[in-house]
């Protein structure tokens, strides 16, 4: 039976060459000179550091160039996290890169499958949502149903067997 896997999953190389990047960045611009902004990546959290809350604006407006210029999608930052004030002036800014379908977004992508009167079934197997149906043509036409309904998502598509 035909079927495919819709995952969330960045390409951790090229996050970490766009942080490698922005660090040399920061470190040789003319503004970022005399203080403490600086990116360190941690496995999947990254921290910005800086003087102020602008500072950290300017330094994740670098990193979404070079993660835009690596063709890393920037939706798969979680900017969720406010930024904090630690000693002194200085400010902190964790971030998370994404990894996997959150089960409300795989349970949203599960029920508008079903709604959809395409003939394909949905189930969700651990951070990945399996679609699995008689024909290829309804297979993607799950697909871009898939894309509509979980837009804030960049999901890739992978594991299409016949």
């Amino acid at each position: 039976m035909p079927s495919f896997d819709a995952m969330l999953e960045p390409n951790l190389v090229e996050v970490r060459n766009a942080v490698d990047q922005t660090a040399k960045e920061v470190g040789t611009r003319f503004d970022f000179k005399g203080s403490s902004a600086r990116i360190e990546l941690n496995d999947k959290d990254l921290t910005l550091w800086a003087d102020s809350d602008f500072q950290i604006g300017q330094v994740l407006d670098v990193l979404l160039a070079k993660l835009s210029k690596r063709g890393v999608d920037a939706r798969f930052l979680d900017r969720s996290a406010p930024i904090e004030k630690i000693g002194g002036d200085k400010v902190k800014q964790p971030l998370n890169v994404k990894s996997g379908i959150d089960t409300e977004t795989a349970k949203k992508i599960q029920t508008a499958v079903k709604q959809s009167k395409l003939k394909v079934q949905a189930s969700i197997q651990g951070d990945t949502v399996r679609i699995s149906g008689a024909k290829r043509d309804e297979l993607q036409a799950a697909i871009a149903l898939i894309r509509q309904t979980a837009a804030d998502a960049p999901l890739s598509f992978s594991n299409f067997r016949d």
